[in-house]
C-alpha cells in the first residue's frame, strides 16, 4: 500500500509555531514514528506553502497511490482549486487537522475541501495523521 501525506502552508513550522495549538514535535520527528509503526505501508511525505504545488502533487499521484492524507492548512477554508483537484483524482483523500477546527475562529469552521474527501479527522493532535492512515488500512 502506498500513501502520501501532504501538509500545506505553515505546517513546515510544526514544533516551532503556536505550540499551544500544534504541539512541540516537528512533523519530521512524527513522520519517523509513523514509518516505524506502519512498516508494511510505503509512506511518502510532501509539504508546500504554495497552493499550485499542492495541486500539482495531487495530480501527480492521484491516479496511482492507494491513499492521500492531507492537512491543507489555511487552504482548507479558502481553496476551491484544491477542492477541485481532490475531486478530479481517483485516489481517495482523507482530510486531517491537528486542532479541532470547529472550536477555533469562525472562519476556520468551514472546510471547502472536506466534501471532496473520503472523510475528515480533526482534533487529535498529530495522531490525526495516524488515524488517517489507519482509515485506509481498514477498507
Amino acid at each position: 500500500m502506498k500513501i502520501l501525506l501532504i501538509n500545506g502552508p505553515n505546517l513546515n513550522l510544526l514544533g516551532k509555531r503556536e505550540k499551544g495549538i500544534y504541539g512541540e514535535m516537528s512533523f519530521e520527528t512524527y513522520l519517523n514514528e509513523l514509518v516505524t509503526k506502519f512498516q508494511t505501508v510505503d509512506i511518502e511525505y510532501y509539504q508546500s506553502n504554495v497552493e499550485g504545488e499542492l495541486i500539482n502533487k495531487l495530480h501527480e499521484v492521484g491516479f496511482s497511490y492507494d491513499g492521500i492524507v492531507i492537512n491543507a492548512g489555511a487552504y482548507t477554508h479558502t481553496s476551491v482549486a484544491l477542492r477541485d483537484a481532490i475531486a478530479g483524482i481517483n485516489t481517495p483523500v482523507v482530510e486531517v487537522h491537528i486542532s479541532n477546527i470547529l472550536t477555533r475562529e469562525n472562519f476556520r469552521h468551514e472546510s471547502i475541501i472536506g466534501p471532496a474527501c473520503k472523510g475528515s479527522i480533526m482534533g487529535f493532535g498529530l495522531d490525526s495523521y495516524r488515524l488517517g492512515i489507519e482509515s485506509f488500512l481498514r477498507n
